[in-house]
């Protein structure tokens, strides 16, 4: 059995950033690098998705009461335009909050114009 890591994993290893976080809002960034990309030249769509699916849940830490936890459990995503350089910029809001679940949409822009849609479904639980 290995020792958990502090705050590690994809999260790190993809190198996401939060830039800022507002009531219920949070933006995220990240960096375009070669081991990203397809053969063709353009970011995988796991790594949008990845990226998605970290933003669900991170947007919801700061509205949840303390020692709460959020875990996805669905979510989907529209893939609008190809991301093949630059910076992806991630904006999540959510959209509907109750005590066990909330919903939540994102917006990831590339070089000015819309990448990608996601929306999906956080279940919130009381600390175990």
């Amino acid at each position: 059995m290995r020792p958990k890591a502090s705050l590690g994993g994809l999260h790190e290893y993809l190198g996401i950033k939060i830039v800022e976080v507002g009531p219920g809002t949070m933006h995220g960034q990240l960096e375009v690098r070669d081991e990203f990309l397809t053969y063709i030249g353009n970011m995988h769509g796991g790594v949008l998705s990845a990226f998605s699916d970290h933003m669900l849940g991170s947007v919801c830490y700061p509205v949840m009461k303390k020692g709460q936890w959020a875990a996805t459990t669905e979510f989907k995503i529209n893939l609008t335009a190809p991301v093949s350089k630059g910076v992806v910029d991630a904006y999540a809001e959510i959209i509907n909050l109750s005590r066990t679940m909330a919903v939540v949409q994102i917006e990831l822009v590339n070089e000015g114009r819309l990448a990608a849609i996601a929306q999906g479904t956080v279940t919130i639980r009381d600390p175990r």
